[in-house]
């Protein structure tokens, strides 16, 4: 299957059934078992992130692009800690969930939600953040989403991916990363190597990194800065 195909499989799919059941996982509902433990590691990679850009005591009035937002769980907080929100999602009902629980948490005009196809994202930010979003796309179109992401961060692009290591290799099967009722889209694996390669031919380093690994949740977060 072709980047255009997978693109249109996930837009398709997260505004459709995948939509519900991912509102559940991101939310505080009964789950099962595997729900649970994806919602506890997408947690965990936010919660790490949160924790890196709280502790550079800069984020009042900073501007951030959460790229591939989905229902809100980072761009909310960060709201609420007087960062300035640009939150984007290629799911139209992803947003309009997003919007939702950020006006029920007492923000409005802030974060500012849009539908957008990641690579149709323009402006300059301070920080460009896309979490658990390059799964969903071959390496070759991950490497150019990458670039696109590069050229809005005037300071750092973070990033999170499954990584492609041997242990993982084997493990690898759509069905093993989200079996049964939570399964979803085709899941990718990306080497570091490569992205690393990628982020400094854009002229960023490597400033942070975390490994977030459940039982059924593979998430490995770069933070890369302009040198």
């Amino acid at each position: 299957m072709n980047g255009t195909d997978d693109k249109t499989e996930v837009r398709d799919y997260f505004n459709a059934t995948g939509f519900d059941r991912w509102r559940r996982i991101y939310g505080d509902g009964d789950v099962n078992k595997v729900q649970l433990d994806i919602r506890a590691g997408h947690q965990q990679t936010v919660d790490t992130l949160l924790g890196w850009l709280r502790a550079d005591g800069n984020l009042s009035g900073l501007t951030i692009c959460d790229a591939g937002c989905g229902v809100g769980s980072l761009s909310i907080p960060l709201a609420q800690d007087g960062a300035i929100l640009f939150s984007s999602d290629i799911s139209e009902k992803m947003v309009g969930e997003g919007r939702e629980r950020a006006v029920a948490a007492g923000l409005r005009d802030n974060p500012t939600f849009s539908v957008s196809d990641l690579e149709e994202l323009t402006g300059s930010y301070h920080t460009v953040v896309c979490l658990d979003v390059l799964i969903h796309y071959p390496s070759d179109q991950a490497m150019d989403m990458i670039k696109h992401l590069a050229s809005l961060a005037e300071h750092r692009l973070v990033l999170s991916f499954a990584p492609k290591t041997f242990l993982l290799t084997l493990l690898k099967k759509v069905g093993e990363f989200f079996p049964g009722p939570s399964k979803t889209t085709r899941a990718y694996q990306h080497r570091e190597a490569d992205i690393i390669r990628v982020l400094e031919g854009c002229g960023l380093m490597i400033e942070r990194s975390a490994m977030t690994s459940t039982r059924f949740y593979f998430s490995r977060m770069l933070e890369a800065v302009r040198k």
